[in-house]
């Protein structure tokens, strides 16, 4: 299904504030064009990590993510969510360091469970 509209959600975990963002993008340009918007936005998060799932200029599948630094791969996470909700567009999360290390395991389920809740808005905008 292809993203039509976008849908935010916040999330804090142990002080770390969590920014997602679910948004129509025919490409990776459009996510790019996202990730320079929101990092004027949220100066001061430390990473914005994002995935990408659409079709290319041959109407291939192109599934894209980024992990921007961030620790236990939360840009595959990000794509993860896309497939499993089976779902055409660009999702982001920005991270904003609360000061509390949440290690591999702690980062992966913050930033699925902002990714989640981005989606959830969705669903909700579109019933």
């Amino acid at each position: 299904m292809k993203v039509e509209h976008s849908a935010e959600f916040r999330f804090n975990a142990d002080r770390s504030r969590f920014f997602a963002i679910l948004f129509p993008a025919a490409d990776e340009t459009d996510v790019q064009k996202m990730v320079r918007r929101k990092k004027g936005e949220y100066r001061k998060a430390n990473h914005h990590c994002w995935a990408f799932r659409g079709l290319d200029g041959r109407e291939c599948p192109c599934e894209k993510s980024r992990d921007d630094g961030e620790v236990g791969h939360p840009g595959r996470v990000l794509l993860e969510l896309l497939r499993h909700y089976d779902l055409e567009g660009g999702l982001l999360v920005s991270r904003i360091f609360g000061g509390v290390k949440l290690g591999v395991g702690g980062v992966s389920r913050a930033f699925r469970e902002a990714g989640e809740g981005a989606i959830e808005e969705y669903k909700k905008k579109t019933k």
